[in-house]
């Protein structure tokens, strides 16, 4: 058994066998939206078959051919097998804690409070600045083993809590270097350098994005009073986008901003959190290809109120869910967990909670022809669970029924 991000060139061929349950969002483009984030294909009695990294067939054990030459066998007997889970939202790389901030918070400071004495983000920044290269690769791999263990076989993380040139830039690498899908938050707070949020974004638009439009897929900005304003937003995503970024942004987490129309209006992969949006965003999400990522173990953490998820699929929006894993607002890697709180507390259905972080958090990703269902042709990306009913995913409130981890068809972690 490979650890974690470490998988052979070509892993010989794999055979899961005799498994109870094989669930797979059901086929067709993405996001999946409506009616349709709730259908799945469930197999009893189920095999998946994995060749040179992809799967190769999934079906029903009495279908299953005779398979000759050496090839690898687990026995799912018992087990459910779902698609590798999709983290689409991460704050992986940073170095230090912020147990003594929670403390606080539980003593009943508020974020923001804790954000305008010097604590929040930029106490981030400091411990990842002090870090080095080297201290955030450890991080990065640290923190994406944790997430394997939770059956997260991709996960996307962003840049911003170095907010200076040299730190950025080696986050991004960092986040490379681990296997992750980058996103430079370079516009994530103001550091306390400069003077304003005009003056830290010429210096980030001319001195960073030139070398980060090279390492990273996408770019997000915290637009929230207090972080960017939308006029700064704007002009910060224009320029990212020019260099060949896909834009992304973090929105309505305390309060409405504009954050909504502006994701619309520049055509951005997504907008996520969502906890403060009214009406008139969940109308303009769902009539656009905009998808929401929601992030109810954020919301949870900070005692905020928990997003919209129903109203956004009963409207029509295309929606994800990820952890928001972070020192500070979501100390959690665990998407099982995340699921729990969709059916639990966003009235999501566990279908549709599956959806949610497999094929559409692949969509926000630009690889949901890839990853995120069970096909053939797929990556052999597979989670077995340790219950003879899939929907144990969601069910167990602790989310610990991962029993292994098949990355690119080869085992990279068991219980």
């Amino acid at each position: 058994m490979k650890a974690a991000g470490e998988t052979a060139d070509v892993p010989p061929p794999l055979l899961v066998r005799n498994l109870a349950q094989l669930v797979t969002p059901s086929s067709g483009g993405s996001p999946l939206r409506g009616k349709t984030l709730g259908a799945v294909d469930v197999l009893e009695d189920a095999f998946v078959l994995c060749e040179g990294g992809k799967i190769a067939a999934v079906g029903l054990m009495s279908d299953l051919p005779p398979l000759a030459g050496d090839l690898v066998e687990l026995d799912g007997r018992g087990l459910s097998a779902i698609p590798g889970l999709v983290d689409c939202h991460t704050h992986a790389c940073f170095a230090g804690d912020r147990v003594e901030e929670f403390a606080l918070r539980a003593s009943g400071a508020s974020y923001e409070e804790l954000h305008s004495a010097g604590g929040g983000i930029l106490s981030t920044v400091r411990a990842t600045r002090a870090a080095g290269e080297d201290g955030l690769r450890a991080a990065v791999h640290r923190h994406r083993a944790w997430m394997l263990r939770w059956g997260t076989t991709t996960f996307e993380s962003k840049s911003g809590y170095g907010l200076d040139r040299e730190t950025e830039l080696a986050s991004l690498r960092a986040i490379l270097d681990a296997g992750g899908v980058p996103t430079w938050l370079g516009a994530h707070a103001v550091p306390p350098e400069f003077a304003d949020a005009d003056a830290y974004l010429d210096f980030a638009l001319a001195e960073v994005l030139p070398e980060a439009a090279g390492l990273a897929e996408a770019a997000d900005v915290f637009l929230e009073r207090g972080a960017f304003d939308v006029g700064q937003a704007r002009r910060f995503l224009e320029a990212c986008r020019e260099a060949g970024l896909a834009l992304r942004l973090h929105g309505d987490q305390f309060t409405e901003q504009g954050a909504v129309a502006l994701a619309v209006e520049l055509g951005a992969r997504s907008v996520d959190h969502l906890e403060a949006t009214g009406d008139g965003g969940i109308r303009a999400l769902a009539a656009s290809d905009v998808v929401a990522v929601l992030l109810p173990a954020s919301a949870l953490f900070l005692e905020r109120s928990m997003p919209r998820a129903r109203d956004l699929v009963d409207a029509g929006a295309a929606l994800a869910l990820a952890t928001d894993f972070n020192p500070g607002s979501a100390f959690c890697e665990s998407l099982p967990l995340v699921c729990s709180l969709a059916c639990t507390q966003l009235h999501l259905a566990p279908e549709e909670a599956l959806a949610a972080c497999t094929v559409n958090a692949a969509h926000v990703l630009e690889r949901s022809g890839t990853i995120g269902r069970l096909e053939p042709g797929y990556e052999a990306d597979v989670v077995l669970l340790d219950a003879s009913d899939w929907r144990y995913l969601a069910y167990h409130l602790g989310g610990d029924v991962v029993k292994s981890v098949i990355r690119k068809g080869e085992v990279v972690r068991e219980r």
